[in-house]
């Protein structure tokens, strides 16, 4: 059974409570308080793993609640902690607060953990009252009640390529073709019930391509309005990055105008209200062993005239499949190198304002190479000020005893000469009076 919706009722535990108690014993006249603090609560967390694929195992258990903490006891012992839950979800997993609406977390990666109910806090025991005038404290905390959330889960399968058309028009088929998905395939409408998925391995290593392909169930004219299946699968093509378009040009489908037939799907689509119209999109006339020549030579000419990448297979024979594997695998990756650039040139952006900002003044990023150097590599603009500071008083310093010198030379030199002149020339002799 294929669940992509559940709503569930989680509960943390709540704290224990604080202990008040007093240590009497043999020969301790005075033993003081000795009530300890109550355990704290267990968390509940949620994990993205790839054991999952549907939410069926929440849809017949939709209550969870972690233990609760012990309460404290005497001898400063305090309670043990609560076991916490983890709840495992499929990749691709949003997780939604029932009765706000808000968005709690979006699982996109393996092995992602949050959590989202957090246990409450443990009393304090009378032990921590206590103080050098409040020696014998009788009061103690009662523990935190924990988080109770009501939480609806939405599964929304993470996919490179999505499979879009009217039922029957071979979209389970070429799946199967292309994977090693092995989805029911029949010839009577919806065969399909439930989205499958198939990934796809091109080339050979060290230059293997793959990419994941998504099939889900046939739309029809008035699906937003709940003809059909409805569109309520949509939902697992909104991550795709490229969009499939079949449509049948044999005239088993019935439908004699497959121009139409491209324009109901896409009309079905912008009524979905995510986007998808505007998804770069490959168009596929399927069944070409037994297509009418007028049909397809029409859809032909409207995928030109709409700039449209056009392609012809026919799961039955093969033929065109190669070509419509390599032309998904190169938008694909296309796609993924271009929405990988932003982000590095935003990295770029950040690592070269910091070169600027901390590069001597008439260096630039331009004289380093032409690439930004990482953040931590980087020195600081602080210590580069401080050393700055630090080099021009030394510089001044130097300078000041450079001048000091310069200036006391010539006085030494005077006062020197002048002290040889007085000691060689010899005091004028007193005349004796007669």
């Amino acid at each position: 059974m294929f669940v992509d919706e559940a709503q569930i009722r989680v509960a943390s535990g709540g704290g224990g409570n604080g202990c008040m108690a007093f240590r009497r014993e043999k020969f301790v006249p005075r033993g003081g308080p000795s009530g300890g603090d109550g355990g704290r609560g267990g968390d509940v967390l949620m994990e993205a793993s790839e054991k999952h694929n549907t939410l069926v195992h929440f849809r017949f258990n939709p209550e969870y609640k972690a233990q609760r903490g012990r309460h404290g006891e005497g001898s400063d012992r305090t309670g043990a902690e609560g076991k916490g839950i983890v709840l495992k979800v499929p990749v691709g997993t949003i997780v939604y607060d029932d009765e706000t609406g808000a968005l709690v977390h979006d699982f996109s990666v393996a092995g992602e953990s949050i959590v989202i109910a957090r246990g409450g806090r443990g009393g304090r025991g009378n032990a921590r009252f206590a103080t050098s005038t409040h020696q014998a404290p009788r009061e103690c905390e009662p523990g935190r009640p924990g988080e109770e959330r009501v939480l609806r889960l939405e599964l929304k399968l993470l996919a490179d390529v999505g499979l879009v058309g009217y039922p029957n028009v071979g979209k389970s088929t070429l799946i199967s073709r292309i994977s090693a998905a092995r989805p029911k395939i029949a010839d009577y409408p919806f065969t399909t019930l439930q989205p499958n998925l198939g990934v796809v391995a091109l080339g050979e290593e060290p230059d293997l391509v793959s990419f994941v392909v998504a099939d889900i169930p046939g739309l029809i004219e008035g699906a937003s309005h709940g003809a059909g299946l409805g569109m309520q699968f949509l939902r697992h093509v909104e991550r795709t990055r490229l969009l499939v378009h079949l449509i049948d040009v044999s005239d088993a489908s019935g439908r004699p105008d497959p121009v139409k037939d491209y324009e109901v799907i896409m009309g079905e689509l912008k009524n979905f209200g995510a986007g998808l119209e505007r998804k770069p999109m490959i168009v596929v006339a399927s069944k070409v062993d037994a297509a009418n020549s007028e049909k397809l030579a029409k859809l032909k000419r409207f995928a030109k005239r709409k700039k449209l990448s056009f392609h012809e297979v026919s799961a039955v024979t093969g033929s065109g499949i190669d070509a419509l594997e390599w032309a998904m695998a190169n938008r694909v990756e296309a796609i993924r190198r271009a929405s990988s650039a932003p982000e590095t040139a935003g990295y770029a952006a950040e690592g070269s304002e910091a070169v600027s900002h901390t590069l001597p003044r008439g260096k630039r990023q331009a004289e380093i190479g032409g690439y930004a150097v990482p953040p931590q590599q980087v020195e600081p603009v602080r210590t580069r000020a401080k050393a700055s500071r630090r080099a021009r008083s030394r510089s001044r310093d130097v300078s000041r005893q450079e001048k000091s010198a310069a200036t006391a030379a010539p006085r030494s030199k005077s006062g020197t000469a002048s002290r040889r002149s007085t000691a060689k020339s010899p005091a004028p002799k007193r005349q004796k009076r007669s």
